[in-house]
């Protein structure tokens, strides 16, 4: 991919991130209820809670307020919390390592459990190791990740003391540790995404197994690893990337009850208590960078592409 490309990439990344600041802050302010009201208590007057309100610059236009957000935005400062005071960067920055681990390791047991389940499917078609396979993955997509993971702590982590039923601690702390809390969490949230990958691998695989050079390679003694390394793996992939690419965002937003289920405290737990509070700032600062995790996941499927296919970036 040319670095013509990836400028582009670029700025349409930035004009997504753009229209998602617009939409983001005017579906808030739409939002029913009055931060300052919460702030104020239930025994306040008319007069508290209109200070309250101008001390918060809610009083102020909503393009003023907008404007304003954005200048500080620039400035790398995305406001300060309604009801903490804390720095919405800081608790953003504080909660954001275990989320992102627990949708990271997810995605390596997506990749890992359905590409594999997947490819193994699609070269047995027929047989009933892709019966099993078909049967696993549309219960995998069934069953609902918070459900997945209560299993998951009954099973394994009340007769297991080395599997954490809840709780999360910093991979700074120790690797074990930091692994061992993300194990059931993780493959609760994986899960899915894996039966999704399965059923697309199989689906590529078997497509990719009737292309004329498939018999064209098999005619010149091309077989086993070397056949399928060489010609069916990077042929099938892009459609199972592509999966993949979608399935991050769907990662990171549904990590939001497995923590609730697990005890983490991530941003999931920081995004719920600011959609219950009207805690406008730390909102805002939750789907801005959700918003940025998607925009960089998407650059790098489209990256991957080039490197999967060399005529991608020929295109």
């Amino acid at each position: 991919m040319t670095a013509g490309m990836v400028l582009r990439r670029l700025g349409a990344g930035f004009l997504v991130l753009w229209l998602v600041s617009v939409l983001t802050f005017l579906l808030v302010q739409l939002t029913p209820g009055d931060p300052a009201e919460l702030i104020a208590g239930e025994n306040a007057t008319v007069e508290d809670v209109a200070r309250i309100r101008e001390q918060l610059g809610l009083n102020a236009p909503v393009v003023e307020q907008y404007l304003r957000w954005c200048a500080d935005l620039l400035r790398g400062d995305l406001g300060d919390s309604l009801f903490t005071g804390r720095s919405v960067t800081e608790t953003i920055a504080q909660a954001a390592p275990a989320t992102l681990s627990i949708t990271g390791l997810a995605i390596v047991i997506a990749v890992v459990v359905g590409v594999s389940a997947g490819l193994l499917a699609g070269l047995r078609q027929g047989t009933w190791v892709d019966r099993a396979v078909s049967t696993a993955a549309t219960l995998g997509i069934a069953m609902p990740s918070f459900w997945v993971a209560m299993l998951l702590i009954s099973a394994f982590a009340l007769s297991n003391p080395w599997l954490p039923a809840t709780g999360y601690t910093p991979l700074a702390e120790g690797f074990w540790p930091w692994l061992s809390h993300l194990i059931l969490p993780a493959t609760a949230l994986g899960l899915a995404t894996a039966a999704e990958l399965a059923r697309h691998t199989r689906g590529c695989v078997a497509d990719v197994l009737v292309r004329p050079y498939i018999r064209t390679a098999r005619a010149r003694g091309a077989s086993g690893f070397w056949l399928i390394r060489r010609h069916l793996l990077r042929n099938a992939a892009i459609p199972v990337v592509t999966v993949l690419g979608l399935q991050a965002g769907r990662l990171l937003g549904g990590s939001i009850v497995v923590e609730v289920v697990a005890g983490i405290t991530g941003l999931g737990t920081t995004a719920i208590n600011a959609v219950l509070q009207r805690d406008y700032p730390m909102i805002q600062g939750y789907v801005l960078f959700s918003a940025v995790i998607v925009v960089v996941v998407n650059l790098a499927v489209d990256l991957t592409y080039g490197w999967i296919n060399p005529k991608v970036r020929v295109a």
